[in-house]
């Protein structure tokens, strides 16, 4: 075929595409034009063929083009999408006739194929023109912002098919329209919109409605990106700059906004619901959650502080305290729950938050163990399995707030010696069960001495009973035996809080008693020794008040020093403070304060010389009050507190550093600091502890002991690093450990 011929064929497929654009393709052969285009590069006619519908397309979306550029803003948006519509047809119906030029002329010569040519020719000619694309991207903007201030608007469907279109050119050509003259711009001016609406708004009106309108912004813009088919990469970008504008940048502000921020919600428990959906906001940005975490460690905190500047200045006694806690926990905890969504990283912060400021001291532990001997003595009487069970754990829950576990097992230990000594536990099953949670919190190392306490109990019960059988013989075969009843409990020193006092005289009648417990103890249990604890223990004595023949008797029920201090009083009718110090070796404190509880006016059992509550000094005299009258025949002569006789004596005797050693030792250890037998035992645990650890490492550097020594003692206390230090010198002075001479930092065993 000739040139000449070729361009008649050509001619024909040109007539043939003017007929395609102006619709008119209906009479069309296409099996005819698919022929020609066929010969025509088949006869070495390719390029006439290529660069001829080039000019012809060229030609078309020229006219295209000038009629876009004249019309009106009104209309232009749903003219483009129609003309693109158009082209897309036409060059459809375009390929299928050229279909064979562009599986060989076109991959020979590098050429584009016919589709994406006449996409990259409606981008050049058309898109580009100086008077369409830049009118279109500010009406797609302007569509957009008009809808953000709730202003109706040109169709979604318009907005689609044109981001469509723009998506379609990149992805043919692989270029950048898409982003150059919409994304940039629509990102840029989605962040200027969202940076004041926020503002503003928040100025005006509370978190709460804050948080609301956000949730409301962010679920439009989410469905706009839907119907508008978003790519994307556009979706999270539009994403970041939303939650950036909405939720990063005024965090701080709406945890803590004057009466409303999160920090104010977290007062009112009916807000729950509030704090919940800001939970929800900030849960888009992970790390503002911090900003939520901090809000609720200072609410907990200051609530806790409050409650041991109540209790520091006895505004609530001890139980009240843990009760505090377990309200505040149950609070808390439901915010957690609910308004976190029972978030893991909100629970650590919460318990962290309770040991914060239950282990400034060891208030925490000796509440505790007064609540628990409370529970015990008398709270869960009458109460059910299911009730008894709610108690015990709560006070489990408090225990495990306390790092120092040591020291609530030391006042734990102290009041449970009074329960099972006196017989005042409810229940020894339910004292049980509560050692039994602690030594699934702790281990046995932990209650091994409290379950010891309980043996030795068991083991008095039936010593006593042994005792006893052991007197009726004794009676049948002497008849001097002491009249003098005594029940004893024997119990194993390390187990017991050890309390050294010293053994007062006790009257010759209750010594022979003892004595002859003595001989029958330790022939039963060779090599024991006993000793005796007169600090503790009551006893029961027959008193006859009167003279004339009005003689009333009573049976009162004492402690054993008031036992000694009564029964002087059977030989002398009136004796001197001196005296009685003398006679009983009480000691000085514990003589004025059970003097002192005989001389009550609602048991008067003694008369003093002196005016007032307290003793004026040692010649004060006492004397049996011979007036005494009770509507009972069994009395209980109870002791004063040690807070009463503080109040009583320390006027008296502030200037004498014995009396105020003594009153301080009788009165325990101080919150801030430690029971000094409790501070022994722990230098022995980290050194016991630290020569464990070095035994098996041989060697050892400096933190990597502590860090061990740490961990290994943590379930009973947590050492300070500089505690532990100092016992690591302690045993390389003994030569249990000895420094490297190279790195002083490294610990070596010395075998």
């Amino acid at each position: 075929m000739d040139q000449q011929g070729a361009q008649t064929v050509w001619n024909s497929l040109a007539n043939a595409i003017d007929e395609i654009v102006l619709r008119n393709s209906s009479a069309l052969s296409f099996e005819e034009l698919y022929r020609n285009s066929y010969n025509l590069v088949i006869q070495k006619h390719g390029k006439l063929l290529y660069d001829g519908v080039t000019l012809k397309i060229s030609s078309h979306l020229s006219t295209t083009a000038q009629n876009l550029a004249s019309t009106p803003d009104a209309s232009l948006l749903e003219e483009v999408s129609m003309s693109f519509d158009e082209h897309i047809t036409t060059m459809s119906m375009v390929r299928d006739i050229l279909m064979y030029m562009d599986r060989t002329y076109v991959e020979t010569h590098n050429e584009k194929s016919t589709f994406i040519q006449g996409l990259h020719l409606y981008r050049t000619i058309v898109w580009e023109h100086s008077n369409v694309q830049c009118r279109v991207s500010e009406l797609l903007l302007k569509a957009i912002a008009d809808e953000r201030i709730g202003e109706l608007t040109d169709s979604r469907d318009v907005l689609k098919k044109i981001l469509s279109m723009l998506l379609q050119i990149d992805t043919a050509e692989n270029s950048n329209v898409y982003e150059r003259d919409f994304a940039d711009a629509f990102l840029g001016r989605t962040q200027e919109f969202y940076q004041m609406e926020s503002s503003e708004f928040l100025a005006e009106n509370s978190a709460s409605d804050y948080v609301e309108k956000a949730k409301r912004r962010l679920e439009e813009e989410k469905l706009r990106a839907t119907a508008l088919a978003l790519p994307p990469t556009t979706v999270d970008e539009l994403q970041n700059i939303l939650h950036t504008e909405l939720i990063k940048r005024h965090a701080k502000t709406l945890v803590s906004m004057e009466n409303s921020g999160f920090s104010v919600l977290l007062k009112d428990e009916t807000k729950i619901g509030a704090m919940r959906e800001m939970y929800d906001l900030f849960a888009k940005i992970p790390e503002s959650l911090d900003d939520l975490r901090n809000a609720l460690c200072d609410r907990v905190k200051e609530d806790g502080n409050a409650l041991v500047a109540d209790q520091e200045r006895g505004v609530s006694d001890p139980a009240s305290f843990v009760q505090g806690i377990l309200k505040m926990n149950d609070r808390y905890t439901s915010i957690v729950d609910f308004a976190f969504r029972g978030e893991p990283k909100a629970k650590k912060r919460l318990k962290e938050s309770f040991e914060n400021f239950l282990n400034v001291d060891t208030r925490a532990a000796s509440c505790l163990a007064v609540y628990a001997d409370m529970l015990l003595r008398s709270s869960i009487k009458g109460a059910s399995e299911e009730e008894v069970s709610i108690l015990l754990n709560n006070v489990i829950l408090v225990f495990r707030f306390i790092s120092d576990k040591d020291v609530f097992e030391a006042f734990y230990k102290e009041h449970l010696a009074k329960r099972l000594l006196t017989g005042r536990s409810v229940s020894d099953e339910v004292e049980k069960q509560l050692v039994s949670l602690l030594k699934a919190e702790c281990g046995y190392q932990f209650t091994s001495k409290l379950e010891g306490m309980f043996n030795d109990m068991r083991i008095s019960r039936d010593t006593r009973e042994a005792y006893k059988n052991y007197k009726r013989e004794r009676s049948v075969q002497s008849k001097g035996e002491s009249s003098v009843d005594i029940d004893v409990d024997v119990l194993t020193t390390g187990y017991w809080p050890n309390v050294k006092v010293p053994v007062c005289k006790l009257p010759q009648s209750v010594q022979s008693a003892m004595d002859n417990f003595s001989d029958f103890y330790l022939k039963k249990h060779t090599g024991r020794k006993l000793s005796w604890q007169t600090s503790t223990g009551t006893g029961e004595i027959k008193a006859s008040f009167g003279s004339n023949g009005n003689i009333r008797t009573y049976n009162l029920i004492v402690s054993t020093y008031q036992m000694c201090i009564l029964m002087l009083f059977n030989e002398d009718t009136e004796l001197t403070l001196r005296q009685i110090a003398s006679k009983t070796s009480i000691p000085d404190l514990e003589l004025q304060r059970h003097l002192i509880s005989l001389c009550t006016p609602k048991y008067r059992i003694l008369r003093k010389s002196s005016k007032g509550r307290g003793i004026s000094g040692d010649d004060d005299s006492f004397s049996i009050n011979d007036g005494y009258k009770s509507n009972a025949r069994r009395v209980k002569v109870p002791l004063i507190s040690m807070s009463s006789l503080k109040d009583v004596v320390q006027n008296k005797y502030a200037a004498d550093p014995k009396v105020g050693q003594a009153l301080t030792s009788l009165q325990g250890s101080s919150v801030e600091t430690l029971p000094p037998q409790l501070e022994e035992e722990r230098r022995h645990l980290v050194e016991a502890a630290t020569v464990r650890i070095m035994k098996a490492r041989k060697q050892l550097h400096h933190n990597d002991l502590i860090a061990e020594v740490t961990k290994q003692l943590q379930s009973r206390f947590v050492p300070t690093p500089q505690f532990i230090k100092k016992r690591i010198e302690g045993l390389i002075e003994r030569e249990y450990l000895e420094r490297n001479e190279d790195d002083h930092r490294l610990y070596m065993y010395v075998a």
